[in-house]
């Protein structure tokens, strides 16, 4: 999987992460990969079932992975959540 295939959401509106998934398996892509972290990671699972249901109806969530990753910040070490959605042909 290249990563052009990779939509990374953060706080823009669902429908502007829609289109770009939508792009990508219009442009070739078999797989796509949402990934998200923190607060946008509701977004993220937005985005994959407004993409399957709406959209790409031969579409289906192929994994999910779920991590927590360690960010320093000016208050120290903190964890943030993350996911990773994939869909596929």
């Amino acid at each position: 999987m290249a990563e052009d295939d990779v939509v990374f959401v953060g706080n823009k509106p669902v429908m502007n992460y829609v289109l770009a998934v939508v792009t990508q398996f219009n442009s070739g892509a078999g797989e796509v990969r949402i990934m998200a972290r923190g607060r946008a990671i509701s977004r993220a699972v937005d985005v994959a079932e407004v993409s399957r249901s709406r959209f790409l109806g031969d579409v289906h969530v192929k994994d999910i992975q779920i991590s927590t990753e360690t960010l320093n910040t000016d208050r120290g070490e903190t964890n943030v959540s993350a996911i990773e959605i994939t869909l596929s042909k």
